[in-house]
């Protein structure tokens, strides 16, 4: 694992982050993912510098993983590093929207009058 990985991997592992179970370097037809959350169908890339000039091949690769009815979330190395906190609150805001809120429960007999 690189620095990056590892640091997102001590938030991500042993249902750390919101009680969600990540695996790190999965693989998923021909590719390996860097963290994937199998239970909500997401995907988290980081890249670095190396990626600015595999575009296409990244847009092929994420095509194909959102076929299969993934999401893919991709942070920069740089970013993860400098603004952690900001990352894992991207990551938190997109699993609350996929999750829908309970129903408010009905009155009981009596309430609310």
């Amino acid at each position: 694992m690189t620095d990056t990985e590892h640091g997102v991997w001590l938030h991500l592992r042993a249902h750390r982050f919101m009680g969600l179970k990540f695996k790190r370097q999965k693989p998923l037809g021909c590719y390996i993912v860097d963290f994937v959350c199998l239970e909500i169908s997401l995907i988290i890339e980081l890249d670095g510098g190396q990626h600015a000039q595999q575009q296409a091949y990244d847009q092929r690769r994420d095509r194909w993983l959102q076929g299969q009815g993934f999401t893919v979330m991709r942070f920069w190395n740089h970013d993860v590093l400098l603004y952690m906190d900001a990352v894992l609150e991207q990551v938190r805001l997109w699993v609350e929207q996929q999750q829908p809120s309970p129903p408010t429960p009905l009155p009981q007999a009596g309430e609310g009058s």
